[in-house]
């Protein structure tokens, strides 16, 4: 598959099963929300050394948020419920009950068998050492916390449900700059899908690792096979032309938002094209012995969503 001279290669992304919620955090203005929320999304691109997988996922108009404020609402993801739990209570405490004029709600509602309810600010009213209130609104518990410049509100749980991280493809360029440039408009593009986070600094990998090294102490370390600088002395997957490779990671609340956040990313990277060097699209993967989840490249960017 070839498009606009970019070749795909016929090869997928193997994702892993998550656990995923969304929390929505609201200021007196957008500024102090995106402040908080990317506190709070801070130190959180891999679960291998953060815990969580976490990012910002859109602005809020106040219009769309609970207390008719600015908001944004983030995303978090973990390997398993009892980490995300540590992680969100933790950031809330850290991030967003430090933070001025911040509120947070819930991003997920509803209590069912695919939406478990997990605390929020449940355990953050103690910070209120007893003058904290609550109020019931729609069947839901809201805090008052008392803070020093007034009072911090927050939702008592949000909504916990089954997700899927690690979606990723590579991008292949004949320059640093050309392949940047590439993942900045993919970027860009999968912004605009709901439910989705790519949880890297600026959504760009350029350290994308292999599964074990040399070194005994290490669990992953540098794809050797995708190091330009590695040509002449590793059994390289690059062609000599190729200088520069960087990759794209995926995290979404369903493998449909993946599906479609790849779509989006490689469509907006082909759109620079072979002129602009960008030569090839592929996509790193365990040879399907890991992972719950396949994205093959060819399917989705013909269409196909099995």
């Amino acid at each position: 598959m070839i498009i606009n001279g970019v070749t795909i290669d016929e090869t997928f992304a193997e994702a892993f099963g998550m656990r995923g919620t969304r929390v929505i955090i609201t200021a007196q203005n957008h500024k102090w929300a995106n402040i908080a929320a990317a506190t709070m999304t801070g130190f959180a691109t891999s679960v291998i050394a953060c815990g969580v997988e976490a990012g910002i996922e859109r602005e809020l108009d106040p219009s769309e948020t609970p207390d008719g404020r600015p908001g944004v609402s983030v995303l978090l993801f973990a390997m398993g419920s009892a980490v995300l739990m540590k992680q969100l209570e933790t950031r809330m405490g850290q991030c967003i009950l430090t933070c001025p004029t911040t509120a947070a709600f819930s991003g997920i509602d509803g209590s069912s068998d695919s939406v478990t309810r997990i605390n929020l600010g449940k355990n953050l009213r103690f910070f209120g050492d007893g003058f904290q209130t609550s109020k019931q609104f729609g069947g839901k518990r809201y805090w008052r916390v008392p803070v020093m410049d007034g009072e911090f509100m927050t939702e008592e749980t949000t909504g916990m449900v089954r997700a899927v991280g690690g979606g990723n493809f590579l991008i292949l360029a004949e320059s640093q700059p050309q392949a940047l440039a590439a993942c900045e408009a993919a970027v860009e593009a999968m912004k605009k899908v709901p439910n989705v986070i790519m949880p890297f600094p600026g959504g760009v990998v350029r350290s994308g690792s292999k599964v074990g090294s040399k070194y005994k102490s290490l669990i992953a370390s540098t794809n050797d096979a995708f190091c330009p600088t590695l040509k002449g002395i590793t059994r390289t997957d690059l062609s000599p032309e190729i200088e520069s490779v960087m990759e794209i990671v995926i995290d979404g609340l369903t493998d449909a938002d993946v599906r479609k956040a790849t779509h989006a990313g490689i469509a907006a990277a082909c759109e620079l094209g072979a002129r602009n060097g960008i030569k090839r699209i592929s996509a790193g993967n365990y040879g399907g012995k890991l992972g719950q989840f396949q994205f093959h490249l060819r399917d989705i960017m013909s269409g196909e969503t099995a």
